[in-house]
């Protein structure tokens, strides 16, 4: 029976614990949160099958442990549990930031264990192991980030884990992920929360929450996340988060333009492209400039079971596989 670890038993933690109990395997989950009442009430919830509040020993014997806490929170984690981890001990995060956490690692971990960064691109608005859903992660691109010299049957770990869960393993270079991220959930979370703020902090706000609706509560809804969570995740992603900002300023003063020269046709091109290109991507025909151009892909057996990647990672990849291809056969000449 292999041993998992969990450290933080929120709303991440506590799904991946519930799909992985969902999933039957031989499995013996270890779960532990620096809130003795939220792991005790992820494991009635069946994510754990024990709780542990001593982080030391909840990872002694560990196979496999996930970080699932905030991402401010995970160089400590690390650096606490560090010497404590097993020789070959493969340990993973869902920290929403990726070059930042991946530093830690390298700084923190010890030669002897591995480290493979992961990030969900699942949730909801809502926190907490109450709130948590053995299929959160059904359908959903879950990032794999190796760090560099990770062994084969570390990243293969993770990949199980996130097929498990019901989630689609992606590989994407560090730095492409954090700017995308910060692009499609960070300015998003921002945005929803300055609405909020705006909104609320005028001294009209009473009257006008009566006309709020369903408009303003699909728009307003990452507000609810996690403030500290969200805290984090500014701190530890800066410049993309900032460009970001930047470039929605420049977009929405050039459509505060429009709307004070009460052109109706450039009002109705800004709308129509909008429209046009959120209806492309909730149909999944999204394309790249250069889609039309051959690019050669790992086989199916090279990408692990037909895995999806960035296109930074696939490069990366195809260049291990390369090398690997050339060192065996370097290898077979020489045994005949």
């Amino acid at each position: 029976m292999d041993n998992i670890t969990i450290i933080g038993m929120g709303l991440i933690g506590t799904s991946i614990g519930l799909a992985l109990k969902q999933a039957q395997l031989d499995l013996n989950i270890v779960g532990t949160d620096r809130d003795r009442g939220v792991a005790n009430r992820a494991q009635r919830r069946g994510a754990a099958d024990s709780i542990e509040p001593n982080l030391l020993t909840a990872v002694r014997g560990a196979r496999l442990v996930i970080i699932a806490t905030p991402v401010g929170a995970i160089e400590e984690i690390m650096k606490i549990i560090g010497p404590e981890l097993d020789d070959g001990c493969v340990v993973t995060d869902t920290g929403t930031t990726k070059v930042q956490v991946l530093q830690w690692a390298e700084q923190h971990l010890p030669s002897t264990v591995s480290f493979v960064g992961g990030h969900p691109m699942a949730g909801i608005e809502l926190s907490g192991p109450d709130a948590a859903q053995a299929d959160l992660f059904h359908g959903a691109n879950y990032c794999i980030l190796p760090a560099q010299n990770v062994p084969d049957h570390a990243v293969k770990t993770i990949v199980s884990m996130v097929e498990t869960v019901g989630a689609k393993p992606y590989f994407i270079d560090p730095v492409e992920h954090d700017s995308y991220v910060a692009a499609v959930s960070n300015l998003p979370m921002i945005l929803s929360m300055v609405l909020v703020n705006v909104t609320s902090g005028s001294p009209s706000w009473p009257e006008i929450a009566k006309l709020a609706s369903t408009g303003f509560r699909d728009v307003s809804r990452l507000a609810s996340g996690d403030p500290e969570m969200s805290r984090d995740i500014c701190l530890t992603n800066l410049e993309h988060i900032v460009h970001w900002i930047d470039q929605f300023i420049i977009e929405l003063y050039a459509f505060r333009g429009l709307v004070q020269e009460g052109g109706d046709r450039p009002l109705t091109q800004v709308f129509d492209r909008a429209w046009e290109s959120r209806d492309r991507w909730l149909q999944n025909k999204v394309t790249a400039p250069s889609a039309q151009q051959e690019v050669a892909l790992p086989s199916t057996a090279e990408s692990m079971g037909g895995l999806l990647f960035g296109d930074r990672a696939a490069g990366r990849m195809r260049e291990m596989l390369n090398w690997q291809r050339e060192d065996k056969g370097k290898r077979g000449g020489d045994s005949s």
